[in-house]
């Protein structure tokens, strides 16, 4: 009922008022509340009574356990007490034996005493008038080890009486002895038959005579530059021979023979018990290890040298075994990783590293040069068909063969790529040392793969296209750069992308556009579809200039002052025509036909020519030919309300478009040469009848036919301004004449 134990309602506080606390029960709570806490009470108080009677019974077997062990301590301390009086006569007894021993013995112990030193002292002066004899015999024995502990031994006491005249005879023919024991350890030293075990012999020997370590370090390193030296020449003789044999002699010859001398160096100078001051042992290491460093990388730099000369070897005049190559290097750089265990302080398996990663950057180079080559002559092999015969044929065999060029270039390039890239994946096989090591994938298949490989020769394919734009390659035939302008697109289309991606997936090369490091499939694309629209531009220039050419010669060479009535169309555009239909069929073979304008019909086609010359020219010039003044403001006059041609702009990727552009070029030279003439009245009705010629057969070429329409009708009006008679024919007979013809 109470928060503190000193209320007088807390049934468990010190304080505790049963009156009050039956008031206020009575008064708070109802019956059966009372009732209930009266049972919580009862319960409570038959549960403290039975603990009680459980600490009583505990307190009372406790209480039986400690009588009976006071009671059987009491036994042991009277038995214990016994044994010690009995303990104690007998130590009285051997107190008083020990006492009369010690009396009797004790003139004899003194005598003994004194004669055990004299025979100590006697037998260690033996030993030392003996001690050049037993050298002598122990060394001629070969009992190296022996004969050093025996001088050691005895160093002391010669040290300790050397004044003496008996004795320094005896040190004296000791020192030689040793120093004849020296030179014969030296000899072992310096052995090349000695095995690992004789040197370390040899060595510790040395080191126990007080010989310096630093030359015992320098004379040991110089025994093994020797050794090693035969190994690296056995090395540069086998240059000639199979890359596999070159590095597991190496392996087996020059780095097992290498890390066997360190190995014994470390035992014979690092490694061997510090019996002597601490501060001169940590002198000793800083020196041996000093020496043993400069020594093992001299003469790995001479061992990589080779090695890196043999791979450059193997790998001139081309590419060569990438799968042979691979595992000589995988072998090699195996066991530079094992030989790191050994060598803590330098990485020589990065040193590997660097020199596989310099022969996978030297094989990505040749392949990149076969690319090239290969791309080189299929290009030679599509320019020897496209001069063959067959190809001046008709319609039918032009488009099949530049349809099949087309897809045989692409393909051969393709595959070629792809054949390069499977040999060169042996490089990025998992099983490879070298080959999960985050420093070589990033470096061999991004850098030499990817971009310089990959990337390069795309790049190279493409400014090689360009190159036939150059003014000065006028030998190119237009059919190959209309082929390689559709190549750029199909490369720009899907060729691109494949090899990327097949690319980015054989050699696990991440997505990382963002960071700069790779370069975007899209900057490839662009450049492929800008070389496409380049040559395209080339060929439409080359085609309109070749049909233009013809026209300007079929002006310039004639009398047109001076020439008969027309009574047929000329050669000349008959071969126009036919030139520009064999460009429709070699163009068609290649790209798709493209958006035309709506066209109007037939019977107004056949018809507008005439039409519009016979309006315009017949009305309008026989009404103003007295004067140039006022035609020549009707000309321009009509030229204000006429949309501005542009000749030489880009065209799309399309039949029409091409087909467009080389009218337009042809068509342009004609009005030009047309504008330097002068012509008769029957000039100009020649003039009337080819451009209606022209106009029956283009029109189907280009995307809009009023083009046509209105450069032809410029022509002839330029020919009505530079006539003298300008009276032109009747649509009819113009309509008869080009029918005929």
């Amino acid at each position: 009922m109470g928060d503190t134990t000193g209320s007088p309602y807390d049934i468990n506080g010190q304080h505790f008022n049963p009156d009050m606390f039956l008031q206020k029960l009575f008064k708070e709570c109802s019956l059966k509340q009372i009732m209930d806490q009266e049972g919580d009470i009862v319960r409570d108080t038959q549960t403290l009574h039975s603990d009680m009677q459980t600490l009583v019974y505990e307190n009372y077997n406790k209480f039986i356990s400690a009588t009976d062990t006071i009671r059987k301590m009491k036994s042991d301390f009277k038995k214990m007490e016994d044994e010690m009086d009995l303990l104690a006569a007998n130590m009285e007894s051997i107190t008083s034996f020990s006492e009369q021993i010690s009396c009797t013995l004790q003139d004899t112990r003194q005598q003994i005493t004194k004669l055990s030193g004299v025979h100590s002292l006697l037998k260690r002066l033996q030993f030392l008038f003996k001690l050049p004899g037993k050298l002598k015999h122990t060394i001629q024995d070969g009992q190296y080890s022996q004969a050093v502990q025996d001088y050691i031994h005895a160093q002391r006491v010669l040290q300790q009486y050397g004044n003496m005249a008996s004795f320094q005879g005896i040190q004296s023919d000791c020192e030689i002895i040793v120093e004849e024991l020296k030179q014969k350890l030296r000899d072992q030293f310096k052995s090349k038959e000695a095995t690992a075990k004789e040197l370390a012999e040899s060595v510790d020997l040395l080191l126990q005579l007080q010989e310096p370590a630093d030359s015992l370090c320098a004379e040991f390193l110089a025994h093994a530059e020797t050794r090693l030296g035969e190994q690296l020449t056995i090395l540069k003789e086998l240059q000639d021979q199979d890359i596999i044999e070159f590095v597991d002699v190496g392996s087996s010859g020059f780095l097992s023979d290498l890390c066997l001398m360190v190995a014994s160096y470390n035992d014979m100078f690092i490694n061997r018990p510090r019996l002597q001051d601490a501060q001169q042992c940590d002198e000793l290491d800083s020196v041996a290890l000093s020496q043993l460093g400069n020594f093992v990388l001299c003469n790995m730099q001479h061992y990589f040298d080779l090695v890196g000369k043999r791979i450059e070897r193997e790998q001139e005049g081309g590419a060569g075994d990438t799968v042979v190559l691979v595992r000589a290097l995988d072998r090699f750089h195996r066991r530079l990783q094992a030989m790191n265990t050994l060598f803590s302080d330098t990485d020589f398996a990065r040193t590997g590293t660097e020199i596989v990663l310099r022969a996978g950057r030297r094989q990505c180079r040749y392949h990149l040069q076969t690319l090239k080559t290969h791309f080189s002559d299929t290009l030679t092999q599509v320019r020897q068909s496209l001069a063959a015969p067959k190809l001046i044929n008709q319609d039918g065999d032009s488009s099949t063969s530049l349809s099949e060029l087309l897809t045989s270039l692409v393909l051969a390039t393709v595959e070629k790529v792809k054949g390069v890239l499977q040999d060169l994946l042996v490089f990025a096989q998992s099983d490879l040392t070298f080959g999960l090591k985050p420093h070589f994938r990033e470096a061999f298949c991004i850098d030499n793969v990817r971009e310089d490989l990959v990337v390069g020769f795309l790049h190279h394919l493409t400014a090689t296209a360009r190159g036939f734009c150059d003014s000065g390659d006028s030998k190119s035939p237009p059919a190959l750069l209309l082929l390689l302008s559709k190549m750029c697109l199909e490369f720009e289309t899907s060729s691109v992308h494949y090899l990327l991606s097949q690319t980015d997936e054989w050699f696990n090369i991440e997505d990382r556009h963002g960071s700069g490091i790779l370069t975007g499939e899209a900057e490839i694309c662009n450049s492929m579809r800008a070389a496409a629209q380049e040559l395209l531009n080339h060929y439409v220039r080359m085609q309109g200039l070749s049909v233009s050419q013809m026209l300007r010669k079929s002006v310039e060479t004639r009398d047109w002052l001076h020439t008969i009535e027309p009574r047929t169309v000329r050669a000349v555009m008959k071969r126009v025509v036919e030139d520009i239909a064999a460009v429709d069929s070699q163009v068609g073979a290649l790209y798709e036909e493209g958006q035309r304008a709506e066209r109007s019909s037939d019977s107004s086609r056949r018809t507008h020519s005439a039409s519009v010359s016979r309006h315009v020219y017949r009305s309008n010039w026989s009404s103003y030919a007295p004067s140039q003044l006022d035609s020549s403001l009707v000309t321009n006059i009509q030229k204000l309300f006429s949309e501005r041609i542009e000749i030489f702009s880009s065209v799309e990727f399309s039949k029409v478009s091409i087909l467009t552009g080389i009218i337009k070029i042809s068509l342009k030279t004609f009005l030009e040469c047309v504008r330097l003439r002068t012509f008769s009245r029957y000039g100009l009705q020649q003039i009337q009848v080819d451009t209606h010629y022209l106009q029956l057969y283009l029109w189907r070429f280009v995307a809009d036919e009023n083009l046509v329409h209105f450069l032809l009708d410029e022509i002839l009006g330029s020919a009505v301004h530079r006539c003298l008679d300008p009276v032109l024919m009747e649509p009819s007979v113009v309509e008869i004449i080009c029918e005929r013809g």
